[in-house]
């Protein structure tokens, strides 16, 4: 199946697939993160920018408590978790941050590459005066996220990955030829789109759209499978989906068995259940699981440590 560019089905398939993925070519884990300053030689801002491998990622702080880095899908940029940030940073200090070409950080000369984002995140935390955070990333931002738990285990406390995928046969199989259309062919095209005309707004060089989609495309046309990763997660981790998102329901299944759950009966007495968490929310496709309120309930009491279910025995317990 391939859909011409020229066409408002296809163009509409292309756009979806942009702004929504998850997944990235495989990678070596390159070079531990190194930020230009430490949070220790000067005093943090709420916003602003911070160099970090390179590159000049722009972040901001919301709210006071524990550290939670939230990390935007493809072709967005902070913004595009609207209502659930305000939420998130009522009990958390949100460290939102736009990643490499999007929003307000500049295209640099690097790739577009997750596992560098993985390493660039580490150094950001690190530059922010942080040792550990908990981190929630959404389809581009999870791949993120899960590259920075991969590569730096000792800094991610908690992991949610929302509407993310560890191998790209995880999609569904009509969706990998419009993948690998993205371009710089669909610039022109784009103008007219709100993608577009957000990422005028923000970037630092609205003129790098065109490369931009270039290397948005050279990184999802890779294959890539990263199972062995998941294996080796430490921390607890929380998957995310809505019951019509852009992943197989089995690829879903499959990730939460990669992490240890799903194996077996939990329990009288949850005895037996994982530390690890999925939740497929229902009404929700992939395309605004990101900013849905219910999306930010679901994952504070993980994030917290926290579960609100009882086993049975308690329950009798509590009624006497």
């Amino acid at each position: 199946m391939r859909l011409s560019l020229k066409t408002p089905a296809g163009l509409v398939w292309l756009l979806v697939c942009i702004v929504c993925i998850a997944a990235a070519a495989f990678a070596p884990i390159h070079a531990q993160a190194t930020p230009a300053t430490h949070a220790s030689k000067r005093q943090i801002a709420n916003s602003g920018h911070l160099a970090v491998n390179g590159l000049n990622y722009y972040y901001e702080i919301h709210g006071k408590g524990e550290p939670l880095l939230l990390l935007h899908g493809g072709l967005g940029s902070i913004e595009m978790f609207g209502p659930v940030l305000p939420m998130l940073a009522k009990s958390r200090r949100v460290i939102a941050v736009d990643l490499h070409g999007h929003g307000r950080t500049a295209l640099g000369e690097r790739k577009i590459d997750l596992p560098d984002m993985g390493n660039d995140m580490a150094g950001l935390i690190s530059a922010l005066g942080h040792k550990q955070v908990d981190v929630l990333g959404y389809s581009l931002g999870a791949g993120v996220a899960l590259r920075l738990g991969a590569q730096h285990p000792a800094m991610v406390r908690r992991l949610v990955l929302v509407s993310g995928g560890y191998a790209q046969d995880g999609f569904y199989p009509e969706m990998l030829p419009m993948q690998a259309q993205v371009g710089a062919a669909m610039a022109e095209a784009m103008k007219g789109t709100p993608m577009y005309q957000s990422y005028a707004k923000l970037a630092p060089r609205p003129e790098d759209f065109p490369k931009l989609l270039d290397q948005m495309g050279e990184w999802m046309r890779k294959p890539y499978d990263w199972s062995d990763d998941v294996k080796k997660l430490a921390m607890p981790v929380m998957l995310v989906y809505g019951d019509s998102d852009m992943f197989r329901p089995e690829h879903i299944v499959r990730f939460y068995q990669l992490l240890g759950g799903g194996l077996k009966d939990a329990g009288w007495g949850r005895e037996h259940m994982s530390r690890n968490r999925l939740a497929i929310l229902p009404d929700l496709t992939h395309y605004e699981i990101f900013f849905a309120p219910e999306m930010a309930r679901t994952v504070l009491p993980f994030l917290d440590g926290k579960s609100g279910s009882k086993s049975w025995s308690q329950q009798v317990q509590t009624a006497r």
